[in-house]
């Protein structure tokens, strides 16, 4: 029997898996040595995350905006011309007393190169890398393959910006991601979707926006695999917004994570 190893299992466990670590006989030097290089594993292991469905472990970004509308929607502006009627508003949605908001569809504005007619943009924030995710509801049922929503980023202004056209078909009009640069919406989707699947039901949206590869995902319900992709390095910063090109529908518990960026 080795007593040494007898006598060791008699002391406390903590004690036991010190020595372990770190040997009595080595000497103090590497004791700290072997701290510091455990110190530096916790914190990377603290500040990167796992961004769900892209498999990257990354830094972490900061919460930019969280709005769940119910004070009003001050943050955004609207593309509708001065004098016009409104064509966005808060209502009362999903529950009593629960607010959403909700574009009518409808709006005069009328952009200099086809792209949607009705955005509400994020006022004065600007941002790189982003995660946008938000609750959203498309209520014009009978609006065929056409039917949508839009969520917008990159936006620089009217003439260039970024937007993915959920539509409930795809076709080189509809159900794409595309890129507006001082020309009419070109498509650009790299995996195309079969359809979005709209219900009369509320859903959740997500983009993930990563600015050095140059990759912008879409996800809808299911935040695990996109429902569409791209690339394009075109506009690495811009706002970000919500929006349909000629529907209706509601949205809601919007969250941008980011890196904000100043022009």
């Amino acid at each position: 029997m080795n007593l040494a190893a007898g006598a060791n299992r008699n002391l406390p466990y903590a004690t036991r898996l010190s020595n372990a670590i770190f040997p009595p006989q080595r000497n103090l030097e590497y004791q700290l040595m072997l701290c510091n290089e455990i110190r530096w594993m916790l914190l990377a292991a603290t500040f990167t995350v796992l961004i769900p469905g892209s498999g990257w472990a990354e830094e972490a970004l900061p919460l930019l905006m969280k709005d769940d509308f119910e004070h009003g929607f001050e943050r955004w502006q609207p593309s509708d011309p001065p004098g016009e009627k409104p064509t966005w508003k808060i209502i009362e949605a999903r529950s009593p007393g629960n607010h959403a908001l909700r574009c009518e569809g409808s709006s005069k504005y009328q952009p200099k190169y086809r792209s949607p007619f009705n955005i509400a943009m994020l006022k004065d924030v600007r941002v790189s890398d982003f995660e946008l995710t938000v609750s959203l509801q498309q209520t014009k049922v009978n609006a065929g393959p056409h039917r949508d929503l839009c969520l917008v980023w990159g936006y620089q202004d009217p003439s260039h910006f970024y937007y993915v056209h959920l539509g409930a078909k795809p076709d080189p009009h509809a159900c794409q991601i595309f890129i507006v640069n001082e020309a009419e919406r070109k498509m650009i989707t790299v995996k195309k979707a079969k359809g979005t699947p709209w219900t009369k039901d509320w859903h959740q949206a997500k983009v993930v926006r990563h600015i050095a590869d140059g990759t912008m995902e879409v996800y809808f319900d299911d935040m695990q695999t996109p429902l569409m992709t791209a690339n394009d390095k075109t506009f690495l910063w811009g706002q970000v917004g919500l929006g349909t090109f000629d529907d209706h529908g509601n949205f809601d518990d919007f969250t941008l994570l980011g890196l904000p960026k100043r022009p």
